[in-house]
């Protein structure tokens, strides 16, 4: 065993990898169909291409809140759903997609309150009128006055009318409308064709070779058009819809052949497309979670047994994380053609990812194990974040005009998003101190002062960054704006952190805070960074605000609340520490514990 000691690090990160790049395997077929055919296909959603399999998860995580589920004994995957949506709506009406929670829209829809929280399209098909006018009422209301009810009923009647856009997306080109367009003759079939093209939810014509990358065109276009325009993927997609819904493996599987054909004379969309389709598959960010996790736990029982050779473990461990970490934000750059920051989802990623780099660092500085536990701590919690924040669908979604440049995106916004990785370090650094200090009997002065070291020096990594990323933001807004500094909440909640952050030094610096001070000013900086990054996007004014949402709120309440309890704790007694005191001092006789003393009680 002492022989593989230096070696550990590098086996646990190779292990990790290996079980992250499992997860990116292409499955296997369904029933004998090549599902993995037809969701490799490019479309045009939200006004970007992607591949079909991205439609189909991104449209699942928003109904369901899952990119699978059980049905009749079986898991089904987002892409058999999306087929089943298209193509057999007597089964897709009947699997429970809809996560409904709240007890009064439960009642309007006739169920009690149970331990199931989803429903199928038939159970809610009965009650799809009174669910519009519930809704259209709630609409009227802003967003922050409507009550629970209110948001609950509005969010259902967007996810419904979701299914039903989708449901009408290829509706014209299955048996009912032949691939030869003479069912444009029957009675109705322009209204048919009309309403089918405003009520497609996607794009999977593709432009002819060399056409315009704006030719996209969905089935109610095309039936609109001379018969003449019509491609031959149309008839591609009618024979693939009417194998699925006959489930005929052979005829699936060669219509899926023929489209991925016709996508083949058009590599650029082909090669963006592959790209997605694996970052999907592999899911970097929910693998990285994993990783992070495991190297907590191994990080915690190094503390109990065997501690040198379960740290290098961890931190192995760690690595690991932190390459598929690394490897998953290069491929959303890669897919999105911008820098890695566009979005709160991706701003909390690279938080994750920042944050992850600078502990490891230190970690190599100081070899204490705290910067593991800091590092996986960062890593995991910000990709939790950005797990929930995927719940909104397409996290690679257009880019709002303002922040349509890549120089800025490159420069302003991913240095003060560096600027909050480095504070929210600083924070998680200062809560394990906190922790450590009260559960160890005997504290180590050298840890401690370790501990107080990593963390002033992360303050000043932090003040650096989010300094130089407010000034970029100021020289960003005089270009856009016409100004360069507005009192707008997220420009404040910038200043406040640049602020903050120099307050930390200053007063370490001026003795106002030794060890346990400056350690609570870091963790009063979480607040200040949640409230930047978050708060502002919440309070509906300014030109940084990006929607109000009611479960942020309530979480980003609860966040604070424990960040000013762990302050508190922070500066609190340590537990044990009076308790070793006393009894190492039972012991001694009385002319070692001072001239004079007399002896305390116990």
């Amino acid at each position: 065993m002492k022989k593989l000691t230096p070696y550990v690090a590098w086996i646990a990160a190779a292990l990790a990898l290996v079980g992250a790049l499992v997860a990116a395997v292409p499955p296997g077929k369904v029933r004998g169909m090549d599902v993995q055919g037809f969701a490799s296909l490019p479309v045009l959603e939200g006004g970007r291409v992607k591949p079909a399999d991205s439609v189909g998860r991104n449209a699942l995580l928003m109904i369901r809140s899952q990119q699978e589920f059980r049905f009749e004994g079986r898991t089904v995957s987002a892409d058999e759903w999306l087929l089943d949506v298209l193509f057999r709506r007597d089964v897709a009406n009947r699997q429970p997609v809809f996560f409904i929670n709240d007890p009064d829209v439960l009642s309007l829809i006739g169920q009690r309150q149970s331990s199931n929280r989803y429903f199928a399209f038939e159970a809610l098909a009965p009650y799809l009128r009174e669910i519009q006018n519930q809704a259209q009422a709630a609409h009227g209301i802003d967003a922050k006055q409507r009550s629970r009810f209110e948001s609950a009923i509005a969010n259902l009647f967007e996810r419904v009318y979701l299914y039903y856009r989708l449901q009408n997306t290829m509706s014209s080109v299955t048996s009912s409308l032949p691939a030869d367009l003479a069912a444009r003759a029957q009675p109705g079939a322009a209204d048919r064709a009309s309403e089918v093209a405003q009520l497609a939810y996607f794009r999977a014509l593709l432009p002819a070779a060399g056409g315009k990358a704006d030719g996209w065109r969905n089935a109610g276009e095309v039936l609109r058009a001379p018969a003449a325009e019509a491609p031959p993927a149309l008839g591609a997609w009618a024979r693939l819809g009417e194998a699925w819904a006959r489930q005929d493996a052979p005829a699936f599987n060669a219509a899926a052949a023929e489209l991925q054909a016709a996508a083949g004379a058009r590599p650029d969309v082909v090669s963006q497309t592959g790209h997605e389709l694996l970052y999907n598959r592999a899911q970097p960010f929910y693998a990285g979670m994993v990783i992070y996790v495991l190297a907590l736990l191994v990080l915690f029982v190094s503390w109990l047994w065997r501690p040198q050779l379960l740290q290098r473990a961890a931190f192995g461990l760690l690595c690991g994380g932190a390459v598929v970490h690394t490897l998953g934000l290069v491929s959303r750059v890669i897919v999105q053609g911008r820098p890695p920051v566009t979005n709160l989802y991706s701003s909390a990623i690279f938080v994750g990812w920042a944050a992850v780099l600078v502990a490891i660092v230190l970690e190599r500085v100081y070899r204490r194990g705290f910067g593991t536990l800091a590092a996986c701590a960062a890593g995991f919690g910000t990709l939790l974040v950005a797990h929930h924040l995927a719940s909104d669908g397409d996290t690679m979604e257009m880019m709002r005009a303002v922040l349509d440049s890549n120089f800025w995106l490159a420069t302003h916004v991913v240095t003060i998003t560096i600027g909050y990785s480095g504070t929210f370090l600083a924070g998680a650094i200062a809560i394990g101190y906190t922790v450590w200090k009260h559960l160890v009997k005997d504290p180590d002065p050298g840890t401690a002062r370790a501990l107080t070291g990593m963390t002033y020096g992360v303050v000043c990594f932090a003040l650096l960054f989010s300094f130089v990323g407010t000034v970029l933001g100021g020289i960003w807004a005089d270009q856009s704006w016409g100004r360069f500094w507005g009192w707008d909440p997220k420009e404040n909640g910038a200043l406040l952190i640049v602020l903050w952050n120099a307050i930390i030094l200053h007063a370490r610096w001026g003795g106002y805070v030794r060890e346990k001070g400056i350690m609570a000013m870091a963790i009063v900086g979480n607040i200040i960074t949640s409230l930047s990054w978050f708060g502002v996007n919440m309070l509906g004014v300014g030109l940084h605000s990006y929607g109000f949402m009611d479960s942020a709120f309530w979480a980003l309440t609860a966040f604070c609340a424990s960040q000013l309890a762990l302050m508190a704790v922070c500066l609190a007694p340590p537990r044990f520490g009076a308790m070793s005191a006393t009894a190492s001092g039972r012991g001694q006789p009385a002319a070692k514990r001072g001239a004079g003393a007399e002896p305390k009680p116990a």
